[in-house]
């Protein structure tokens, strides 16, 4: 197989990079991708863009899409935040950088994650790495394969973005938790992951969402459970909170949930763990922690690669799928033998397999 001076350089130094960062128990599921599709290489040829957000265990990704024989871009966008250092690595490296604004670029496959890079075309339709884009590329009338469906992403979103909260508030110095009150809004993924982490902490956990949603380990984990439709008790916890963190996936959500005065008034820390702004204009950027944007992303890796790296695994795997289905439209939902063959991957040669319990609610 054939590969251009740039890319075996830029191979070369993506190695460097992962040998001294991670162990490979804490990639199985890529390492089996990258093993296999450097034999059969069923990217080979095709311009392939990847917007999943900048950081360094992207590279093993990166890997993974080069070694398949993609003529492999990078989406970069303020929409998402990134590493500065790593997208300055990528330059020096002569990795082609791609921005929404060039609205002429052309692309097989766009790997894409909250339709940053929606106004492109791609010939043979689309990669979403969350729920949030979807409905643009419907509505566009692409073929979207969707790598947020399923259990897959629960492990990032559930286990890792949980995790995620935590060591960002740690970083910026809120560290104990044990009885102090967490407000948190949302009970998806990535809500119970924060909820799940709270629980361990010691942390006294409400939850604000739909009563419909709630599971029974929220129920064991919450100490109280408010519906949307209550705002005196919702701006009754936000009053005596210590923290508050929004996870509900929707834009300006926390407006239409309570008077913005409320939050602003708060003495409660707050913070974001959505791709959106979840708080709305109407709350200055100021009053929340990292300008609104996701407060992991404030962290060298706001997701630890053992717990994205089946994702970013299967983001892969929905553009070997479009190769191999062109005839697909509209949302494609990943096989179930697909997720459960990466599932029994992580479970078997990787270090969380006694976490993977907590994704089966």
């Amino acid at each position: 197989m054939g590969y251009g001076f740039v890319t075996i350089s830029m191979l070369r130094e993506i190695d460097k990079i992962i040998s001294a960062s991670y162990a490979e128990e804490e990639y199985p599921v890529l390492s089996l991708q990258i093993e296999n599709w450097c034999k059969t290489q069923p990217l080979k040829g095709l311009s392939v863009l990847d917007a999943t957000p900048v950081f360094r265990n992207t590279f093993i990704k990166y890997k993974a899409l080069l070694l398949a024989g993609a003529d492999l871009s990078v989406g970069v966008t303020d929409k998402l935040p990134a590493d500065a250092k790593i997208i300055e690595k990528l330059k020096i490296w002569g990795m082609p950088l791609v921005f929404p604004t060039e609205k002429e670029r052309k692309f097989d496959i766009i790997l894409d994650c909250a339709a940053s890079f929606s106004n492109l075309n791609a010939r043979l339709g689309y990669v979403e790495l969350t729920r949030s884009g979807v409905e643009t590329y419907l509505k566009k009338g692409s073929p979207v394969y969707v790598a947020d469906s399923g259990r897959i992403k629960k492990i990032e979103t559930c286990l890792g973005t949980g995790e995620s909260y935590f060591r960002a508030m740690k970083q910026l110095g809120y560290n104990d938790w044990g009885g102090k009150n967490l407000v948190v809004f949302g009970s998806g993924k990535v809500g119970l992951g924060i909820i799940v982490h709270a629980h361990k902490l010691g942390a006294v956990v409400t939850v604000v969402t739909e009563l419909s949603g709630i599971t029974p380990r929220i129920r064991e984990y919450a100490s109280e459970i408010i519906g949307l439709n209550d705002p005196a008790r919702i701006a009754g916890a936000i009053q005596k909170a210590y923290a508050v963190v929004t996870a509900t996936g929707v834009a300006g959500a926390m407006e239409k949930i309570c008077p913005p005065e409320i939050f602003i008034t708060s003495p409660a820390i707050l913070a974001n763990m959505g791709v959106e702004d979840e708080y709305g204009a109407l709350i200055p950027n100021e009053r929340v922690l990292a300008n609104k944007f996701a407060v992991n992303f404030i962290l060298e890796e706001p997701t630890l690669l053992k717990y994205i790296e089946a994702t970013m695994a299967l983001h892969n795997e929905g553009a070997a799928y479009l190769v191999n289905h062109p005839e697909s439209k509209g949302e494609i939902i990943p096989p179930a033998e697909t997720e459960n063959e990466m599932l029994a991957i992580s479970k078997q040669h990787g270090i969380i397999g006694d976490e993977l319990f907590l994704i089966e609610d």
